[in-house]
Formats: structure tokens, C-alpha cells, sequence
């Protein structure tokens, strides 16, 4: 799994290239960080990476070439590594919005090349002739692409193989599939007691089916009251049990068909 990265400030990548799970699976080689800085692909004494936009208007429009420039010897360096080509994401508020399916993709394939534009956008023939997909991080606009990057990335590393010490952790993250899609249930450690409040009877129970169902029913509850287009969802795709259905039928507020 390679990953490269478009990006006018490439040192902030190195929060998930050298710290925390996704810096640990770095170093074991589990998956790999490539930056290029567009200004690397200038040919003008002040590297210019930008302009002003045609038809007027405030800020400043990346530039095709240099990005362009960059994407080339992004995978150019693949081709040398004889990985295949790899797609080219603009992280974009125009984009797809990401969620668990898409990391998910992203962790199944050998990595992509994400561009991370600045100021008020890029030039759009760039996009028409280098861009494979456009994904968005949600409906609001950050100051540049990094920050969207680097959550995508973390999320797509954390699902390889070999990256978490419990493989069977991300199984039990929210959106999960094997969450059937819903919320994860609150969690609890030591001690028993904590200011007063002690954790639920049926986790010290030992039996795992009330455990499980405990779990069940917490997801269900936390979905249907933060969530409900994910209970939706999953009632829609048949992953709602009849347990499940009689259980909601108790909540207040819960989405009927």
C-alpha cells in the first residue's frame, strides 16, 4: 500500500507517517508515505504554484501545470516500484462524501495519489485531465486539502491487515459492516466504579450472549437517537433482526418504514 501526496506543505504528513498506529505499520512497512511539493515542478525564480482567476474575483487558482508535473512523477515512482497506476483524489468539497465503505476501498487497493488544492481552488483542466475522483470530508471547507487527507489515510491504514494489535478492533468500530452499519456502543474499563456510576451489570456478567445483546441494543439505541438515517439504512439492506425490530419498537422517536 502506497500513498502519495500533492501537497504545498508536506511536513504535516508526518503526523500519521511517524506517530500512533498508522506511524508504527510505517515503519514496519506495512504501507508507505510519498509527498511532492508542486513548487518542485516550477520553472520561475518565485516557484509560483498559483494565479489570479479568469473573469475576476478574490484569491488565487492553483495552477495546472505544476500539479499536473507532480501527479507524473508520482507515478512514475509507482512504475518503478511496479505498482500499477494509482488514482488521483482531489480532496474537494464538491467531492463524494467519505465514509467507512470508502476507506474500506481505499484500504483494498494499492493506495491513490491525493491532491490537496489551496486558496480559492484548481485550475479545472487539471481536474478534467488528471483527476480520478473527487471526495469531500463533509459540507463545510477547510483552509487547504491536508487536513482531509490525513483523515482519509488514517482511516484507510488503520483497516490493513497487520496495523491494529486486535485485527478484530476495527470490526467493532461504528459504520462497521459488521455492525450491520450502526453506531458502536459506549465502552467501559476500570475501575467498577468510577464517581459513583459502576458499569453495566450485563458486562460483568460473564455471559456473552446477554453481553452481546447489551452491545446490540446500545448501538441500536445510540443509532436511532443520533443516527436514525443509519437505522434507515440498515432496515432497508434486511440487516435489522426481529429482536432487533421489537427492540426499537420499546424506543421513543425511532424511524418506522
Amino acid at each position: 500500500m502506497r500513498f502519495d501526496v500533492v501537497t504545498l506543505f508536506p511536513d504535516m504528513f508526518a503526523l500519521v507517517r511517524d506517530q500512533g498506529v498508522t506511524g508504527r505499520a510505517h515503519g514496519q512497512g506495512i504501507w508507505s508515505l510519498h509527498t511532492w511539493n508542486p513548487r518542485d515542478f516550477t520553472h520561475d525564480v518565485h516557484r509560483t504554484v498559483d494565479d489570479r482567476p479568469y473573469g475576476g474575483g478574490p484569491g488565487m487558482v492553483m495552477m495546472a501545470a505544476p500539479l499536473e508535473a507532480a501527479v507524473g512523477a508520482a507515478q512514475a515512482a509507482r512504475t518503478q516500484q511496479s505498482l500499477a497506476a494509482a488514482p488521483v483524489i482531489l480532496l474537494s468539497p464538491t467531492g463524494r462524501r467519505y465514509d467507512q465503505q470508502a476507506a474500506g476501498e481505499l484500504a483494498a487497493g494499492s493506495g491513490a495519489i491525493f491532491i490537496c488544492g489551496r486558496y480559492e481552488g484548481v485550475d479545472q483542466r487539471f481536474i478534467e485531465r488528471c483527476v480520478t475522483l473527487e471526495l469531500s470530508l463533509g459540507d463545510f471547507v477547510l483552509s487547504g486539502g491536508e487536513l482531509a487527507a490525513l483523515a482519509m489515510v488514517d482511516a484507510a491504514v488503520r483497516l490493513l491487515p497487520g496495523v491494529l494489535n486486535d485485527g478484530a478492533s476495527a470490526l467493532q468500530d461504528s459504520f462497521n459492516p459488521a455492525l450491520d452499519g450502526l453506531l458502536d456502543s459506549p465502552h467501559y474499563t476500570r475501575p467498577e466504579v468510577y464517581e459513583g456510576v459502576a458499569v453495566p451489570a450485563p458486562l460483568l456478567s460473564g455471559h456473552h450472549a446477554h453481553i452481546a445483546r447489551w452491545r446490540r441494543e446500545q448501538s441500536l439505541t445510540l443509532t436511532a437517537q443520533r443516527r436514525p438515517d443509519l437505522i434507515v439504512q440498515a432496515r432497508a439492506a434486511g440487516r435489522l433482526t426481529q429482536a432487533d425490530e421489537r427492540f426499537l419498537a420499546t424506543l421513543a422517536n425511532t424511524p418506522r418504514d
